[in-house]
């Protein structure tokens, strides 16, 4: 059985680096359009947005397999559960884009009040919720089906990174304090901002700034606390690993679904994002 292997970006140099997950090398590289700022696993392909160029790219074990263009500053992307469909925003045109990642096409957008960033999707596909800048005010809340605006969250500090857990819990990070909330109730964080994935009866809590990952319950309380490179922002759980990036080191760093360090890669000058292939 092959090994997981993450997709990792490489802002400053045009492409992408496999990390065989078992080994914890870079095992090869997928050249792409410039700025490869985000990616996602959606289906068996990943779309990787390019925010300063203003493309989408969808990626499998071949290579680019689409560039969609009709953005302008993709951000980041939200699986639909279907494994064909993509939710992408774009602070542009402060908006979300629903995407046919089998075709390469944008199917519909919907506009919303702010500069649209941080994304997730409920398991059954039939709502997402969107920041609205790195620390804003409000949480925009949408329909899928058919794609819609239908209101507004405010947690009461400034929101960075959204995520739906899967029983349904709703976890918002700060873009400017140490706090975040889980289901309208708040906790105490480490430096802002943070992020947020989910595991199986875990969460896990990225801080960059502050160069931590928190292993928490689903009810937000801290269980372990494990050193991660500063700049190791974004984070995504899948097949048993936990991975974070660094911005500032261009590093891969890998966990166990519990959290514990399994060791860190050295991928790239830069790394802003990271996605899971199992």
């Amino acid at each position: 059985m092959r090994a997981p292997t993450a997709l990792v970006t490489c802002d400053a140099e045009a492409r992408l680096a496999w990390v065989d997950l078992g080994s914890l090398r870079v095992v090869g590289h997928v050249a792409t359009l410039p700025d490869p700022r985000a990616v996602e696993t959606v289906g068996d392909a990943a779309v990787v947005c390019h925010t300063a160029v203003g493309a989408l790219s969808v990626v499998d074990r071949g290579g680019v397999r689409h560039v969609v263009h009709g953005v302008e500053e993709p951000r980041y992307v939200a699986a639909h559960p279907d494994g064909r469909h993509a939710f992408v925003t774009d602070s542009g045109r402060s908006g979300v884009v629903l995407l046919d990642v089998l075709r390469g096409r944008i199917l519909d957008r919907v506009a919303l009040p702010g500069w649209a960033r941080h994304i997730t999707i409920s398991p059954d596909g039939g709502r997402i919720w969107a920041g609205l800048g790195s620390a804003s005010v409000h949480v925009a809340s949408l329909a899928t089906a058919p794609l819609r605006h239908t209101g507004m969250l405010t947690p009461g500090f400034l929101a960075h990174d959204v995520g739906h857990a899967p029983d349904g819990r709703l976890w918002i990070t700060s873009g400017a304090s140490r706090v975040l909330a889980v289901a309208g109730v708040d906790h105490p964080a480490d430096l802002s901002p943070q992020h947020v994935t989910f595991g199986e009866g875990r969460v896990f809590v990225t801080s960059g700034d502050s160069g931590t990952l928190h292993v928490q319950a689903p009810d937000g309380r801290v269980l372990s606390r494990t050193s991660v490179p500063i700049g190791s922002y974004n984070v995504q759980y899948g097949a048993g690993f936990v991975i974070t990036p660094s911005l500032n080191r261009g590093t891969l760093a890998v966990l166990s679904g519990r959290g514990r360090s399994l060791g860190v890669v050295q991928v790239a000058g830069s790394c802003h994002d990271a996605c899971i292939f199992a």
